[in-house]
């Protein structure tokens, strides 16, 4: 699995607009076989900070960032941007996660 977590520094006039820019990308990419999730957040600390936390199947990111939807994100969001947005991205064994121990629910 392939897990990716990327901040989102948004000028202060586009972070009620943010998600309505990113819709498309975020609907077509939840699309995409191999996607296991893509979902946006919002900082708590900072308004116009939002996080986007992705995971796909080992094969299916190539084809996540050669897709026509990935390269209209990439020519529409720096509008919207104060900087270049910050990345993590690793490579896990496993599809989806662990259950939390320490937090079990029957």
């Amino acid at each position: 699995m392939i897990f990716i977590v990327v901040k989102f520094n948004v000028k202060p006039d586009w972070s009620e607009r943010w998600l309505d820019l990113v819709a498309d990308f975020t609907e077509a990419t939840r699309a995409e076989p191999g996607n296991l999730w893509f979902d946006w957040s919002r900082s708590v600390d900072n308004a116009n900070e939002f996080v986007l936390v992705e995971a796909f199947q080992d094969d299916a990111a190539e084809a996540h960032v050669n897709s026509e939807h990935f390269k209209k994100a990439m020519a529409d969001m720096p509008q919207a941007l104060v900087e270049t947005p910050r990345i993590i991205s690793r490579l896990f064994y496993g599809c989806g996660g662990d259950l939390l121990g320490q937090l079990p629910l029957d």
